[in-house]
């Protein structure tokens, strides 16, 4: 009998009991997804976002008591703010044990058109907020004698796409300032990886996954047929801070349904043989 939900969190769990974790990004999507799994396993939890009505109720919807979980509205390509968020999550519950650096945008467009404002911003959101959240924490993971960080990058930060240019630069940072900082203080006792989600349904992503004319190349291209869901991926974000992830460090935990697991090339078993089972639909 499974222990998990219709929505893939788990119906009850301890992994996280008595421990203080910090989302960002969470009124929607995948940091929303987070901090309900995070929950759900016993966390007390400190939410931000830009959004503050929307951090707002979630955090209402987790515990209505606000003993439990708490929001601050907060613009995390700030760091005074980034700052302020790390202490008052501190000072509310006692400490901090995992910090979920997810909060992130994206740019559309090729080198000579993308707006030199919509660069400078992509970096300030996606690669300084990840710099700042890790910067504010560590000194309060040292003094609970170690934690986890789980920063949000993408499997656009692993390889090139078209027209994605300053997504593609600012999720690579990520993704190696991630393993930069994991061996930085591995002998702290800090752990520090990354999830790369892929196409997943969240309220940013889905009117390009769900496009007419994307949605049949990605039925194609996904392996395993369909988009991700935002608990998918929150759940490997749970995994890597909990302590079942005990030796991993410097990690990039993929979640995108097998897409970068092949080669680009054209899938001719489909193409020669004709198995409806090895389309990608």
């Amino acid at each position: 009998m499974s222990n998990q939900n219709a929505h893939g969190s788990p119906a009850g769990g301890t992994r996280f009991a008595g421990k203080v974790v910090l989302v960002t990004g969470a009124a929607s999507g995948i940091g929303a997804a987070a901090a309900r799994r995070f929950a759900a396993e016993g966390a007390s939890l400190m939410l931000a976002d830009v959004n503050a009505a929307g951090v707002a109720e979630v955090a209402r919807e987790i515990d209505a008591s606000s003993a439990r979980a708490a929001s601050r509205e907060t613009d995390v390509s700030d760091f005074a703010q980034v700052e302020a968020l790390t202490t008052e999550a501190v000072e509310r519950f006692g400490g901090l044990d995992v910090v979920f650096n997810n909060a992130g945008i994206g740019a559309f467009g090729k080198t000579p058109d993308i707006d030199i404002a919509a660069w400078h911003r992509t970096f300030e959101v996606d690669v300084h907020s990840v710099f700042y959240g890790c910067r504010a924490a560590i000194p309060h993971l040292r003094a609970r004698g170690g934690g986890a960080i789980v920063n949000t990058a993408s499997i656009s930060g692993l390889g090139g796409d078209y027209g994605l240019s300053a997504y593609n630069a600012a999720k690579g940072a990520v993704v190696n300032y991630t393993r930069a900082a994991a061996i930085e203080h591995a002998r702290e006792n800090i752990r520090i990886n990354a999830v790369c989600p892929g196409p997943i349904e969240t309220t940013l992503a889905t009117p390009l996954i769900r496009h007419e004319r994307v949605a049949p190349e990605y039925a194609k291209a996904i392996p395993m047929g369909r988009p991700g869901r935002a608990e998918e991926v929150a759940a490997a974000a749970a995994f890597l801070a909990s302590n079942d992830a005990s030796y991993v460090t410097g990690a990039m935990i993929v979640v995108d349904g097998g897409l970068t697991a092949a080669t680009g090339q054209p899938n001719f078993h489909a193409l020669l043989v004709g198995d409806a089972d090895s389309s990608g639909s």
